[in-house]
């Protein structure tokens, strides 16, 4: 849409990346707006996180319940040290996988000026450095953490292209920075080093391989069904439509999506590579609700690797 076009209450603009578009987006941060603008995870809505009422106004756009807390952009690790404390495991992972699609939670440092909206009253924080060129520029041009949960309505899919952003946040903010497709296609993995070990609270991108072998230390899954961590919640990524998964053959009332040697309506990767299905996979989604059959079905993903985060999202759509 156009700057200027209006929907709602709100004119929302879609600017491809630039220094226009974020000098228009630092004006609209400083003055307390949240923005649209992509990583290299999925596109997320970031505003100043030391800022209650623009915190606020992520979960009024997204209409995200409120015990769900948001992960913090920071530019670098100097960054995150200054809002979160750090171990000697924490910085390990930092600097092996950083800047990139790993989030680390980590205790409040005590002056940290993070609004306790932005981390849902929690003692801890959960801090990324963004690999994106984006995000990266509006942090160095902004001066502010970026609290950034996912582009979209709270539980929809999650958005991996401008498109996808307009389709649910369209009037309920101010702009969207367009900076094409997003590479990693799900959100970030998060952790938490606990007892010793380093827990998955959200398995993504970086797989429990890779963790253990930059840690040195045992990998876990969450135990338990407190949130400590942005998107812990059953029921996420619905995309309007009941979803059935591990299907081979497909009833006429349903959008196919495949995967490998089974071919669908869309298809996540016709080679059964995990990766090109990981960055497809919203994209599918979004595909499926927005066509005319009532229900969709997904081929089997091996739960392997990247396709444990892919059937964590898939789960959560399915609910």
């Amino acid at each position: 849409m156009a700057e200027g076009q209006r929907n709602d209450s709100i004119a929302t603009a879609t600017r491809p990346f630039n220094t226009d578009a974020i000098a228009r987006a630092v004006e609209l941060v400083a003055a307390g707006q949240p923005v649209a603008v992509p990583t290299e995870t999925v596109y997320g809505l970031a505003a100043d996180a030391r800022n209650a009422e623009a915190v606020a106004r992520i979960y009024a756009a997204k209409g995200r319940p409120d015990f769900n807390p948001l992960i913090v952009h920071v530019p670098d690790l100097d960054a995150a040290e200054r809002l979160g404390v750090f171990g000697a495991a924490e910085r390990a992972l930092a600097q092996r996988f950083w800047p990139g699609p790993l989030t680390i939670v980590v205790p409040r440092s005590a002056d940290c000026p993070v609004a306790s909206i932005a981390t849902a009253g929690l003692d801890t924080i959960a801090l990324r450095v963004p690999g994106h060129r984006a995000m990266q520029a509006l942090l160095a041009a902004s001066g502010a953490p970026l609290a950034a949960p996912s582009a979209n309505a709270s539980g929809k899919v999650s958005p991996t292209k401008a498109a996808h952003v307009l389709a649910s946040l369209d009037g309920r903010i101010a702009l969207v920075i367009d900076d094409g497709a997003t590479t990693a296609g799900v959100e970030s993995t998060i952790v938490r080093v606990k007892d010793g070990a380093i827990e998955i609270l959200r398995p993504g991108p970086v797989t429990a391989d890779r963790l253990a072998e930059a840690s040195g230390l045992a990998v876990t899954g969450v135990k338990g069904s407190e949130i400590v961590a942005p998107g812990m919640l059953a029921s996420h990524y619905a995309p309007g439509k009941p979803v059935r998964l591990g299907a081979r053959d497909f009833a006429a009332d349903e959008f196919a999506i495949g995967f490998g040697d089974v071919a669908g309506d869309y298809s996540l990767s016709e080679t059964g590579d995990l990766t090109e299905a990981a960055a497809r996979l919203f994209d599918a989604l979004h595909a499926g609700a927005g066509s005319v059959k009532d229900r969709i079905a997904v081929a089997a993903i091996p739960n392997d690797g990247l396709g444990v985060a892919i059937n964590d999202r898939l789960g959560r759509a399915a609910v």
